[in-house]
Formats: C-alpha cells, sequence, structure tokens
C-alpha cells in the first residue's frame, strides 16, 4: 500500500474548492434536508443530501461536467467516449450537449431502458450509444478499446483525479449547509469517485467526522479490496444495484479510500429494495437502489448513531419504474414476509379447499399459483407463493401444512431451485 503522503497528492482539498467555484454556474446545489421520520426512528439528526434532484438526478454530472471542461479544447477536436451503467453517461451526455461536444457512450446491455433514453435526452444528437457487454466492466473494455482505435478521449467514470475533485463539491455543499458538525457521512461506492472526492474534502475539513462506505453485498469490491490490501477484481458480481456494481474498484480511488474511509459495509440487495420502498412511501423520495444504500447501511449503525448528527448521500434517483414489482419482490423476501413453496396436493377431492381454508392464516395471501406441469394438472405439483403479513406467522403456516398432511418443498431455503424457478 503506498504511504500516506503519496496518496494525499491524489487529489487536495484546494482542487474540490476549485471545481466547487467553476461548477456553481453549472450544477443544482442539491438541498441537505433534515428528515425528520428518520431521526425519529433512530433517535438522532439525520440529514439527507439529495443528489437525486440534480439536473440529471445524480451526483454524475459533477464530476463529468468538471472533467470534459478541463480539456474542452482536445475534446472538441477528438470527441470523447466513455463507459457507464447509466449515471456517469446521463453526466457525460448533458456535458456534451452543452459544450457542442461529439461524445460515444459504452453501456451495458443490461441497464436499465429508463436509463438509456435519459442518455438520449440529455445528449440530444451530440452522442451515440453503443451497448455492449453485461457488466461495467466489460463495456469499459469495449470503450477503451475503441479509444484507441479511434483516438478518443476517455472520460474515466470514477478513476479520475479531476472527476473526483467535482464529485467532492457534494461534500463542499453538505459542510456550508449542515447547521451543526457532523459525526458520521454514509455514501455508496462503486467504483469509488464519490467517496474519495468527499471523504477527502470532509476528513481534511472535519477529521472527526466518520465516513461510511456503503456497498451492494453481491459487488463488495472496494471492501475486498481493502482487505486483500491491492485492488482486487472480483470473479463475478450482482448487477442489481446496477450504478454500484463494479468487478474492479480504481486504482486511484482504492489508495483515497484506504486512507480516508473509516468502514465499508455491504448490503443485501433485499435490504437496498426494502429502503427503496421505504424512502418512496414514508418519504417521498424516488431513489435508485444506489441511492438507496446509505439508507439501507443505517440499520445496522442504529447503536452508534444513536444522539448523533449523520448524513446520508441520496447519489441518485433514475430508478425505472417497471422494477417495481421486482423491488417489492426482493424486499419481502428478504424481510421473510414471501415464501415460495413447490407443494403435492394430497390425492383427495376438496384438497385445494382444504388448503386455502386451512392452512393459509386469516392474513396470508397467495402471490403465486402455477401448475409445474402443463398436462394432468391434478396430478402435479404446484408453484406457491405465499405472502404473510409479519414474520411470525411462518411458523404456524408451515405447522398447518404439516399437520394436514400437505408435502411441500421450501425454495427460499433452496437457491438452486429457487433461482431457476423464481
Amino acid at each position: 500500500m503506498p504511504a500516506t503522503n503519496e496518496r494525499t497528492k491524489l487529489l487536495h482539498v484546494e482542487d474540490i474548492l476549485i471545481a466547487y467555484q467553476k461548477l456553481k454556474e453549472v450544477v443544482e446545489h442539491t438541498p441537505l434536508q433534515l428528515n425528520k421520520r428518520l431521526s425519529e426512528k433512530y433517535d438522532c439528526r439525520i440529514y439527507v443530501k439529495r443528489e437525486d434532484l440534480q439536473h440529471v438526478r445524480s451526483f454524475k454530472l459533477r464530476g463529468a461536467y468538471y472533467k470534459i471542461k478541463s480539456v474542452e479544447q482536445e475534446a472538441r477536436e477528438k470527441g470523447v467516449v466513455c463507459a457507464s451503467a447509466g449515471n456517469h453517461a446521463q453526466g457525460v451526455a448533458y456535458a456534451c450537449a452543452e459544450l457542442g461536444i461529439e461524445g460515444k457512450i459504452f453501456m451495458p446491455q443490461t441497464t436499465p431502458k429508463q436509463k438509456i433514453n435519459q442518455v438520449k435526452m440529455f445528449g440530444r444528437d451530440q452522442v451515440e450509444i453503443i451497448l455492449t457487454g453485461d457488466t461495467f466492466d466489460e463495456s469499459s473494455a469495449h470503450a477503451l478499446a475503441y479509444k484507441e482505435e479511434h483516438g478518443q478521449l476517455f472520460i474515466h467514470p470514477f478513476d479520475d483525479p479531476v472527476l473526483m475533485a467535482g464529485q467532492g463539491t457534494v461534500a463542499v455543499e453538505i459542510l456550508n449547509d449542515i447547521e451543526e458538525p457532523a459525526d458520521f457521512v454514509f455514501a455508496s461506492i462503486g467504483g469509488g469517485g464519490l467517496m474519495s472526492g468527499i471523504a477527502t474534502y470532509i476528513k481534511n475539513v472535519s477529521p472527526q467526522t466518520k465516513m461510511i462506505g456503503v456497498e451492494p453485498a453481491g459487488a463488495a469490491s472496494m471492501k475486498a479490496s481493502l482487505e486483500s490490501g491491492q485492488v482486487t477484481a472480483l470473479d463475478s458480481i450482482d448487477k442489481f444495484v446496477d450504478g454500484a456494481a463494479v468487478q474492479r474498484p480504481g486504482t486511484l480511488t482504492y489508495e483515497i479510500c484506504s486512507e480516508y474511509v473509516d468502514e465499508i459495509l455491504p448490503i443485501p440487495e433485499g435490504k437496498v429494495c426494502t429502503a427503496i420502498l421505504d424512502l418512496y412511501n414514508e418519504h417521498a423520495i424516488v431513489a435508485e437502489p444506489a441511492g438507496a444504500l446509505p439508507i439501507a447501511a443505517l440499520d445496522e449503525y442504529k447503536d452508534e448513531i444513536r444522539g448523533k448528527t449523520v448524513v446520508c448521500v441520496i447519489s441518485g434517483g433514475n430508478n425505472d419504474i417497471s422494477r417495481m414489482q421486482e423491488i417489492r419482490e426482493k424486499s419481502l423476501i428478504h424481510e421473510r414476509l414471501l415464501h415460495y413453496f413447490i407443494l403435492d396436493f394430497p390425492q383427495r377431492a376438496g384438497a385445494l379447499r382444504q388448503f386455502l381454508d386451512s392452512v393459509l392464516g386469516p392474513d396470508d395471501d397467495i402471490t403465486t399459483f402455477e401448475y409445474t406441469k402443463k398436462n394432468n394438472k391434478e396430478n402435479g405439483p404446484a408453484l406457491i407463493g405465499i405472502e404473510i403479513k409479519h414474520r411470525e406467522d411462518y411458523s404456524g403456516l408451515i405447522e398447518r401444512m404439516d399437520t394436514l398432511g400437505f408435502p411441500y418443498k421450501e425454495l427460499n431455503k433452496d437457491s438452486y431451485l429457487f433461482g431457476l424457478l423464481i
């Protein structure tokens, strides 16, 4: 690991302040809101930094615009190329349209359609979208190959000190707006650009503030790197939290995070989904999965943050509404409120009616019912999804199936079958 004096040369507070001055007329100074409901829930003062209200609905505009502006003349001559799962692409597209620069934007084929449409809208006729690869890392490899072949400028989504300085302007606004010293700042980590920028500024201006990075458990590449003492690429990642699903963090962001980040917490995707729904239903905030990561982490810190001042950076709000049913299902499964079974109905008259009348509790609901055989259904098993109202209702449901003689296999406890059928 590099020595501290070498790492601190990567990015300085002065770099971030210069970026702040140059971006003031370009980006939205997003609100820092004291959230009363979250504050009451955790018995502390919780502020939310609303980067979901940025012009492109994420913080990525700050770094992308600042980087492209810093190389504007060369970019006009050569054009720019980038790779992104969505939000960085929108920032680059916005900058290209505003500055009149040609851009090629590589995005994974798995990118939500909503983000693709947003890139087209912000980029207008200045950008071309190229969908390639299944992950950000695969898409990035294709973008770099294109850059080498055509001589365009590559705008990295996170591993660039100039870009990190732009992202760090989020922290300048936080410390300018907050009414008391912040004890904790929670922010999501994908490649690490946001955390590198805000941690550099906050740790130098307010050293007592604890910086907590939050990663998706299925793509916790920064945590793996810090634990191994070197930049580490994961063998595979879960792409659900698409804005933070990075197989390998940046070399520079790793060095900065290893100095300034106090702890990194991986969060399961189901917990992220619960946070998304809570933000929407209780706070009227539309957060994308990566944007909800800091809120999802609060339960793990409920004892440490009691009585403290906490800032959560909601980094983006580009959530495709067509994913909401999937998000709800993942949340219910994580909260142990939705259970799937393969159930063999006994070969007796009225078995299905008995199941409905005697097995299901008064608050239980069947969300899925499908026979697994197209022909001779009455002799085949059925796939059944049952939503319960309270976790403690589960034991009664299982007991009634056992007592009344309904053979079953619970898919939630069989990852292989669950992956095949759900």
